[in-house]
């Protein structure tokens, strides 16, 4: 008797390598304590879409500080717009936030941030706010 033996089918992937090739990547480019207890990170993140064009955001993320560590009490992710936010975005990837903008996310997005309640939802006024600060910390230099 002849034994008959179950094969898988077998596979292969190819994938075509085009012009066009996006990696993304976070950048941590700035942290600080804007207010006692308080720690504030921002990076810039490149994604990707499908036809591999990159996605540029500026991120932040707010940080009550005590003596258990840090409890992290809001993420906020700003997606340019146009192609101009877009690469004003990409450019803090090279040199980071220069002054003005530094003090904007001290003394606009910092406080907007800081009114937001730990594990409830934003309203919406909170989040054009939020939104308003940071397209003025991205188009500062435009």
């Amino acid at each position: 008797m002849r034994k008959t033996l179950t094969t898988m089918p077998s596979k292969i992937s190819v994938v075509s390598i085009g012009a066009k090739v996006c990696k993304p990547f976070v950048l941590e480019i700035m942290v600080f304590s804007p207010d006692s207890g308080y720690k504030f990170k921002v990076n810039v993140e490149r994604s990707c879409t499908k036809e591999a064009d990159p996605v540029w955001k500026l991120v932040f993320d707010l940080y009550r500080m005590a003596d258990a560590g840090e409890a992290q009490l809001v993420h906020v992710s700003y997606t340019g717009g146009t192609p101009v936010e877009q690469k004003a975005i990409e450019q803090m990837a090279g040199s980071g936030v220069n002054q003005g903008q530094s003090d904007a996310l001290v003394k606009k997005v910092f406080p907007e941030a800081k009114a937001l309640k730990p594990g409830k939802p934003p309203t919406t006024a909170q989040k054009n706010a939020l939104k308003k600060a940071m397209a003025e910390v991205v188009t500062m230099d435009l």
